[in-house]
């Protein structure tokens, strides 16, 4: 009863955190100089009553707060509003762009998740040479930026080479895996760095434990005592880094997806805040904010599973 209690907690404080979110994703954009009556009507003058048309289909013309429930209540309803630059349901365009990007997050995790605990892996149990090696490629990783990865990516493997596609996502699931390998990589690789020396200090941490000492003074087989006391132990760590790289690959998919024109919703996000489309905006950061607290939340209910050792009130005061 104790970790139900304490899911609907969390569950109860990501709702409140996400209104409070929903506030501010709907008031920034009207901070930004320039209007969405502006943009429609790119630079030609109105008359009074074409400019109050305008403004009272897109509601400009009602009080703040109003619009912000008009929108929060539109919202909860699955309906984002009427996109300015595309003259079509928001709705519409994140149904279309969205398998995409959550297709390229998901390949990118999975080689995050494959090389950066392998990586890091290897290099706490083997040391001396491989280690420096491992430390090496990881510190280059991590000092290179997604788009800069994207642009050598695409420039080596796409234009020079001609091994994978250089622009695009392609048509059907195969066709998509195959446009989506290079810009899977390009994400993965500052977060790939970051995990392996996450991974390689938790476990250098837990083999200088008091436990696996005992382990091994028992005879427990080298592998076992891996395995079970050091690998197993590390995992807490592990899967408390583990949200921070998918909150960073919802971030940095905006800049792949622009480098190789990939059409999902970190593109989308990229022209719409460029033509100030108002509605498609605070759609795709909301749904950006509402799957980064999904992820914390996962991870904060997950957690004490994986480690024992985390108990629900250090939980709760992390929390």
């Amino acid at each position: 009863m104790s970790f139900v209690r304490f899911a609907v907690r969390r569950v109860a404080e990501m709702a409140a955190t996400l209104l409070v979110a929903s506030f501010v994703v709907f008031g920034a954009m009207y901070l930004a100089p320039g209007s969405p009556a502006s943009f429609l009507l790119a630079g030609r003058s109105a008359s009074p009553e074409a400019l109050a048309s305008i403004n009272a289909q897109y509601h400009l013309d009602e009080p703040f707060l109003v619009r912000y429930l008009r929108w929060l209540g539109d919202v909860l309803q699955g309906d984002f509003g009427r996109s300015i630059t595309y003259r079509t349901d928001v709705s519409r365009l994140l149904a279309d762009r969205l398998p995409v990007t959550l297709l390229l997050i998901a390949m990118a995790l999975v080689v995050v998740v494959a090389i950066g605990l392998l990586l890091g892996r290897i290099a706490a149990v083997r040391g001396g040479a491989t280690d420096s090696a491992i430390l090496v490629t990881t510190t280059f990783a991590v000092g290179t930026p997604s788009f800069v990865a994207a642009v050598l990516l695409q420039g080596l493997f796409a234009v020079r080479l001609g091994w994978f596609p250089s622009s695009g996502a392609g048509d059907g699931l195969g066709d998509m895996l195959w446009h989506l390998a290079l810009p899977s990589i390009a994400l993965a690789l500052y977060l790939i760095g970051m995990l392996a020396r996450v991974t390689r200090s938790a476990m250098l941490e837990a083999l200088d434990s008091e436990h696996v000492t005992v382990a091994r003074s028992r005879g427990v087989p080298e592998r076992q005592v891996i395995r079970r006391h050091v690998f197993r132990n590390s995992l807490g760590t592990v899967l408390t880094t583990g949200g921070l790289i998918v909150s960073t690959l919802l971030v940095c998919t905006i800049l792949v997806e622009t480098a190789f024109s990939i059409g999902g919703i970190g593109q989308l996000l990229e022209l719409s805040t460029t033509t100030k489309d108002f509605p498609t905006v605070q759609a795709i950061s909301l749904i950006i904010v509402a799957l980064f607290m999904t992820v914390n939340l996962i991870v904060d209910l997950a957690l004490p599973l994986v480690d024992p050792r985390v108990t629900l009130t250090s939980r709760k005061a992390t929390a």
